[in-house]
């Protein structure tokens, strides 16, 4: 293998890599909420903002290694054009996505042990081999089986779209909840009980459930009610609204 074709090996593996993280993070961390990055510790499946705080952290780590490999990807843009370049990083983007599920798997699921795939199943393991199989190992097969074969793409339009899809995975994490659910709002520390129900009160919110912290709220509000009073009562972070929020949306917590 050619320095060049290396270079995009590495370049594509790590996006490959980085939206697996994504796809992980988003759709069983937040969608689903199977589970979260340390749900299987005793000392912080209970403490929502812990589980919240270091969901973030996982997807910053992501966005670093997506970062890595779109400056790799850049180092090595002469080749761009060169015959099978496309096929070579889609092959490995697949690859790296692949390694993602099977370093989670063997490293967080059964080394570690901070979590498993569907924490409430009564036979994880299941679960762990089956999410194995369809998102790591399948990908990996299917990268090695495009890059022995014959497949043409424009090697110029790959990187692109691969761009494209690293940070649409990350863009979803801002994407508001629909207007008829609860919002979760992340309140300043040292705010007492009263001043927070105070500032429910300015956008005529009802308290759905907070965690162990007390800092960490899900508030229903009423349709077409906008939150932004919440930001003047002591607001950190408000997930209904069209600022960043990441892992804060589509939490859980005990109902009050």
């Amino acid at each position: 293998m050619t320095r060049q074709a290396r270079d995009f090996a590495v370049a594509a593996g790590a996006l490959g890599f980085a939206l697996g993280g994504f796809f992980d993070g988003i759709l069983l961390h937040q969608i689903l909420q199977w589970h979260h990055l340390l749900s299987g510790l005793p000392q912080a499946a209970d403490d929502l903002r812990l589980l919240v705080m270091t969901d973030g952290f996982f997807h910053l780590a992501m966005y670093a290694v997506a970062a890595f490999g779109l400056a790799w990807l850049w180092r090595a843009r002469s080749g761009l054009d060169a015959p099978g370049a496309g096929s070579s990083m889609v092959a490995s983007v697949m690859i790296g996505f692949g390694a993602w599920h099977v370093t989670d798997a063997v490293l967080s699921h059964w080394l570690l042990g901070i979590h498993r795939i569907r924490m409430e199943s009564d036979v994880p393991l299941a679960w762990d081999i089956l999410w194995l199989v369809v998102f790591g190992l399948i990908p990996i097969m299917l990268g090695f089986r495009i890059r022995r074969g014959n497949h043409s793409l424009t090697g110029r339009s790959a990187p692109l779209v691969l761009a494209a899809l690293t940070s649409g995975a990350g863009a979803v994490q801002a994407v508001p909840p629909s207007a008829e659910a609860p919002v979760v709002v992340l309140f300043r520390q040292g705010m007492d009980e009263v001043q927070m129900m105070g500032a429910i009160e300015v956008v005529d919110g009802k308290l759905a459930g907070r965690d162990a912290t007390g800092t960490l709220w899900i508030v229903a509000v009423p349709d077409g009610v906008s939150t932004a009073g919440l930001y003047a009562r002591g607001a950190l972070v408000v997930t209904g609204t069209w600022l960043p929020a990441g892992c804060l949306d589509y939490t859980r917590t005990s109902e009050v």
